[in-house]
Order: C-alpha cells, then structure tokens, then sequence
C-alpha cells in the first residue's frame, strides 16, 4: 500500500493485470478499505485541494 510501481513498455498488460489481482486479493478488507480512502486523499490533492464530487444542494438523486 502506497507505493507506485512502474513497468517496462514491453511487459504484456495480461501480466500486469495478474499482477495487480494477486496482490489485491492478498489484502485484508480493512487493507482495501485504507487503500481507498488513501486513492481519494490523493486524488483530491491532485486536484487542487478540492474533492472530484461536490454536493449540488438539490438533495438525494437516484438516476441510472
């Protein structure tokens, strides 16, 4: 968790992929849980501070 790993251009995306499924299934929920509240602490600070979401004050809305 927190780390970036790099691949080579020349290693297939099948492998990469197994490889980010192992080590996903290897986690604890509460591990996938602290992962994902750390994408989005991230994902807001790339952001300029500012969340990717904000309310629009228009109250619940369910839509497909």
């Amino acid at each position: 968790m927190g780390k970036l790993k790099l691949y080579d251009t020349g290693t297939p995306r099948e492998q990469i992929v197994k490889e980010r499924d192992e080590r996903y299934l290897k986690q604890s929920p509460a591990e996938k849980f602290h992962s994902l509240l750390h994408l989005i602490s991230t994902a807001i600070a790339m952001n300029g501070g500012q969340p990717l979401k904000q309310p629009q004050g228009k109250g619940l809305i369910i839509s497909k």
